[in-house]
């Protein structure tokens, strides 16, 4: 199918998004929610979401987050025209074209097809007539791409909120910086490290965005940085057509390069027992946060564990975490 809105077709499935259990179910598919904000750095996240959720056993959630209320009238006719664009994706609804977009090119990315059926779901939110909306595609094979009009106080907030609909496996949030209908662009620096922060799940923030690059995952050494080495290769690269995987380890000094080599060359190993290959193992002297985003500047995207310090260090303490998040100039995915 090419072009235009999916045929609406009956549901084919036994179950569907309302099911008490669909909940649990969803645990054992890989999921990614992708954050649309109508910038180009968000539409080329989610390109790169679509190569790596070809398989029927992952689902793709788009969501544009919007401010409460936005000047519509409570009640009356306004209000039921606006839910029937909606259905008819009417691009005058804030939001709304820029799922669009996102609909045409995973269609345009071969990920719908005609026989599709789909379900629309509306949810009532205090102080905002067009409240939740959603219109959800799948196939009798159980994989699904939704659509999601999500209605917050601020995005950051909006992104949690939806991922406790999920869950979700996967966060992708395209770093753009713009601003949309007065509204914190969807994706800004403290909106990204919110997300990263408090998100339970891995968070992938995307700039300037290229697929066939590989991953450049670093490693300290430690126990929870091989976990990362090991989750980065069998959640996410395993999925992609060509997978390609690099290790960088820095030593803080000439002393510590073996302790380094030895770092890289486990982790390495623990790549290759996933069944992928390492393309090359990396060591360098000096600052950890700047030897990584000099590095990985040359790859996809940079791969870092999660600190394993509470929430509240994180935040106000750092971490070289936060800070390759903070200073690389390219995307970093931050696995949990």
């Amino acid at each position: 199918m090419k072009g235009g809105t999916p045929k609406v077709t009956e549901p084919k499935k036994p179950k569907t998004a309302t099911d008490p259990d669909v909940f649990e179910k969803r645990k054992n598919r890989f999921r990614i929610l992708v954050c649309i904000d109508g910038s180009e750095e968000s539409y080329r996240a989610l390109r790169y979401a679509s190569l790596m959720g070809r398989g029927d056993d992952c689902d793709i959630v788009l969501v544009y987050v919007r401010p409460i209320d936005q000047g519509l009238h409570s009640g009356g006719l306004q209000v039921r025209v606006a839910r029937q664009n909606l259905l008819d994706w009417g691009l005058e609804l804030p939001g709304m074209k820029h799922l669009k977009k996102g609909l045409d090119i995973l269609m345009e990315e071969g990920q719908l097809e005609d026989d599709w059926g789909t379900e629309t779901t509306h949810t009532d939110i205090a102080g905002d007539p067009l409240g939740d909306n959603k219109i959800e595609y799948f196939n009798e094979n159980g994989k699904s791409i939704v659509l999601k009009l999500k209605t917050a106080s601020d995005p950051a907030s909006g992104i949690l909120e939806q991922y406790h609909l999920g869950p979700y496996q996967l966060i992708i949030m395209g770093a753009s910086g713009r601003s949309h209908y007065g509204f914190r662009s969807m994706i800004d620096r403290a909106v990204a490290e919110k997300v990263a922060v408090n998100a339970p799940c891995s968070v992938l923030v995307a700039r300037d965005l290229k697929p066939g690059y590989g991953h450049l995952v670093c490693t300290d050494g430690s126990q929870r940085s091989f976990d990362t080495v090991r989750k980065d290769a069998e959640m996410i690269v395993r999925r992609f057509e060509n997978p390609m995987m690099s290790v960088l380890s820095v030593a803080p000094d000439e002393e510590s390069r073996a302790d380094a080599e030895k770092a890289a060359n486990t982790a390495a190993d623990v790549i290759r027992e996933t069944g992928i290959d390492v393309l090359e193992t990396i060591v360098k002297v000096g600052d950890p946060v700047e030897q990584i985003v000099e590095t990985g500047q040359d790859y996809s995207l940079i791969v870092m564990s999660d600190s394993g310090t509470n929430r509240l260090k994180r935040l106000f303490l750092g971490s070289v975490s936060s800070k390759v998040l903070e200073k690389a100039k390219n995307s970093v995915l931050v696995i949990r």
